[in-house]
């Protein structure tokens, strides 16, 4: 992400705070920052040990409630992959993909479908409104499969 999105993100971001009357903590700010450095995916394991990496001590429910509250500004999106995992990812890398998830080993790819994308745009809605979707095939990928063959 360049430094001109980070910034609007982070406008965006304080405008929620502001609006919502909660606090604009470095903590806050800075879980953001680290969120903006992942190219994709992440849960709250991978986040918390990129912030220790970076001397950034910051306790696991101050993880879990900033998360809810970027949810809740819109700048990101819980993926619920499994029955027991959840991973995140900017909002604006969320819209209108498909993850291909590895029933195996957990793997997820993404793919853009403008095809589906198009159809979803174009599907009628009584009293809702669209904001982005996301779809989860699930599958065995190649790796697995071909482990799966070897054995």
């Amino acid at each position: 992400m360049d430094i001109k999105q980070y910034k609007e993100l982070e406008n965006s971001f304080t405008e929620y705070l502001i609006q919502k009357k909660l606090r604009r903590t470095e903590e806050r700010y800075t879980i953001l920052r680290q969120i903006c450095q992942f190219p994709g995916h992440f849960d709250i394991l991978l986040l918390h040990t990129e912030l220790e990496r970076n001397n950034y001590h910051v306790s696991k429910s101050t993880l879990y409630n900033t998360l809810d509250v970027l949810i809740e500004a819109g700048v990101i999106v819980r993926h619920q992959i499994t029955s027991q995992s959840f991973q995140y990812e900017l909002r604006h890398l969320a819209e209108h993909h498909i993850h291909l998830i590895c029933s195996r080993c957990g793997d997820i790819r993404e793919i853009k479908n403008h095809g589906l994308k198009a159809d979803v745009e174009r599907l009628r809605t009584n009293k809702f409104v669209k904001e982005y979707f996301s779809l989860y095939v699930y599958g065995i990928c190649s790796k697995c499969r071909y482990n799966r063959k070897k054995k």
